[in-house]
């Protein structure tokens, strides 16, 4: 008895805590650390499409043009350092200029306390305030716990790309899912 009141006490601390965490739009200021991070969940070579981070500079730009094209990308800040984030890209072709594309993680050590949720939220408010009609993504079949919250913020699946993705030698579908804002 004593240890589910134990592990909910915990489970409360550890949300109350990630609530005290600052979700704020990217800067340039954040890319340094951005890169950091994006190298840190590419090299656990499970979730992302990177196995490392792209160079600095490659991703500095990709920070730049978000800010100033007005691409919605938020990062989740502890001590000026970047634990997690979420980018929406919207599609640079006229026809699909409605749609956008997501991308996101959080570093390991602030996974399972809510901040993915957090994360998503405020960038798919941001995309509605853009006018998005549509975001999209690929998540890796094998990712149990990303699928759950896509589907909690109210992605719904829409295929599945049969070995789509090709890590240390072993094949992972994609899902494909999207959400569509009435």
């Amino acid at each position: 008895m004593w240890w589910h009141i134990w592990r909910a006490s915990a489970r409360r601390r550890r949300r109350e805590v990630t609530e005290e965490i600052a979700i704020e739009p990217i800067r340039e200021d954040h890319v340094e650390s951005f890169h950091r991070a994006l190298d840190t969940v590419s090299r656990e070579r499970k979730y992302l499409t990177f196995l490392e981070a792209p160079p600095l500079d490659s991703v500095r730009a990709f920070v730049k043009s978000n800010i100033v094209e007005g691409h919605p990308q938020v990062v989740a800040v502890v001590d000026g350092e970047v634990v997690g984030w979420c980018d929406i890209r919207r599609n640079a072709r006229e026809t699909h200029a409605h749609c956008g594309s997501l991308g996101m993680g959080i570093m390991p050590a602030y996974r399972d306390r809510g901040l993915g949720r957090r994360l998503i939220t405020a960038a798919l408010d941001a995309a509605r305030e853009l006018g998005l009609h549509r975001v999209e993504l690929h998540v890796h079949a094998d990712n149990p716990r990303a699928i759950a919250l896509y589907e909690k913020v109210g992605f719904v699946r829409e295929g599945v790309a049969r070995d789509a993705v090709k890590i240390d030698g072993r094949f992972i579908d994609a899902i494909q899912m999207a959400v569509i804002f009435g």
